[in-house]
């Protein structure tokens, strides 16, 4: 009977030990800094996260397979193109392992921001993502603002207020 009571004891702390020490990364919370990654873009280019502070960030996690993806894709053009000079940036991981298709997509739809590919879903891991598309609003100081899960208008004037609110702070 002892022997039992302390193997269970053990197993219970080291359960408590591995997902409060070493588990899975705990879900990023608005209002707390955003988790810092590197990606490397279609182009080769290496983005970091944490050197994009000082700019308002959304980081769209996507594929080119996931309708909802393709619906609010034309929104996320049209915000970058209209607010990219002025402190925004949007930085797309994509889960695709076909790169091949995924460069399709960005020439059908004329994206123009930072656009990597994720196939071991290191940064979804990261960000814990329960779908696609799903959008982290950063702040200037890195923390994050807003998580949208679904398509969205990117456009809407409610974005476009957000954005300029947090460019002003």
């Amino acid at each position: 009977m002892r022997l039992t009571t302390i193997s269970t004891l053990l197993t219970a702390v080291g359960l408590c030990a591995l997902v409060c020490c070493g588990g899975e990364p705990p879900k990023p919370e608005v209002g707390k800094p955003a988790p810092d990654f590197t990606v490397t873009t279609l182009g080769g280019e290496a983005v970091r996260l944490q050197d994009l502070r000082g700019r308002v960030v959304f980081v769209n996690l996507w594929a080119t397979w996931c309708p909802p993806c393709r619906e609010e894709m034309p929104s996320m053009v049209r915000l970058y193109q209209a607010m990219r000079g002025r402190g925004v940036e949007i930085v797309a991981v994509s889960e695709d392992t076909d790169r091949v298709a995924l460069e399709k997509f960005v020439k059908r739809y004329g994206v123009t921001f930072p656009v990597a590919q994720d196939e071991n879903k290191r940064i979804y891991g990261l960000y814990r993502a329960t779908g696609v598309p799903e959008t982290h609003l950063i702040d200037r100081g890195g923390v994050l603002r807003h998580t949208q899960l679904g398509p969205f208008d990117w456009t809407s004037p409610q974005v476009v207020s957000t954005v300029e609110s947090l460019l002003k702070r």
